[in-house]
């Protein structure tokens, strides 16, 4: 799993990214409010741990600049302040769960596998307008018909559909094919314009739009071509 860490405490930070990292994770970090609210808006990753008190913006603000954004990536706050009130204030931001400090490394671990069973349990199919993916059998059907995309346009529709109608910028659709080694050739152009054409070609109505000098998204008005 790709996920980020968003910590302003260096220690904390530190043997977070340490214990994830020697899960098996992939870990992107931030240690302020802004910084982690640009990555999460630039990226893509399954889960998010935000820290509440946070320099420039606290967490109760990424959080719902995230939601307001159109992201559904679940978020597990992190806290020292432990009164209802405050964790109720987290959820309805819309966290998906919140971890009281001083915590185990291990709890963190098993919230973050919890949330995710429930997570993607509940999205085991993706929808915008009539265009589906069935993340079960990687079937991608529009309009009834069943089309047939490369295992890159298929990765590329998932990160679009998953961000639907919020924008994806390159650089995260280049993270999410080829990690922090992309080509040099421009070849996420060649790789959407496979989609393009397979996703709204044969169709009246285009879903894949450009939004120009910043990326891509899938919806189905068209204010940013």
């Amino acid at each position: 799993m790709r996920l980020l860490v968003i910590e302003d405490h260096p220690d904390i930070l530190a043997n977070v990214v340490d214990f994830l990292e020697a899960a098996g994770h992939i870990v992107d970090c931030a240690g302020n409010g802004p910084g982690g609210l640009h990555l999460a808006l630039t990226g893509h990753y399954d889960l998010i741990v935000l820290d509440v008190m946070l320099p420039g913006m606290d967490g109760y603000q990424v959080c719902r600049s995230l939601r307001d954004s159109g992201s559904q990536t679940p978020v597990i706050m992190l806290t020292a302040r432990d009164a209802l009130d405050d964790r109720l204030h987290g959820l309805r931001t819309g966290a998906d769960d919140y971890l009281v400090k001083p915590f185990a490394l291990a709890e963190l671990e098993a919230r973050i596998e919890a949330v995710l069973r429930r997570t993607l349990g509940a999205r085991q199919r993706l929808q915008v307008a009539d265009l589906a993916l069935d993340l079960d059998t990687w079937r991608v059907t529009r309009a009834g018909q069943t089309l047939r995309l490369n295992p890159a346009c298929l990765k590329l529709l998932e990160v679009l559909m998953r961000k639907s109608p919020g924008i994806v910028r390159r650089e995260a659709l280049e993270t999410a094919l080829w990690g922090d080694d992309p080509p040099a050739s421009d070849s996420l152009r060649s790789h959407l314009h496979l989609l393009r054409q397979a996703v709204d070609r044969p169709f009246p109505r285009r879903l894949l739009h450009t939004v120009h000098g910043v990326g891509y998204r899938l919806a189905e008005d068209d204010r940013d071509d």
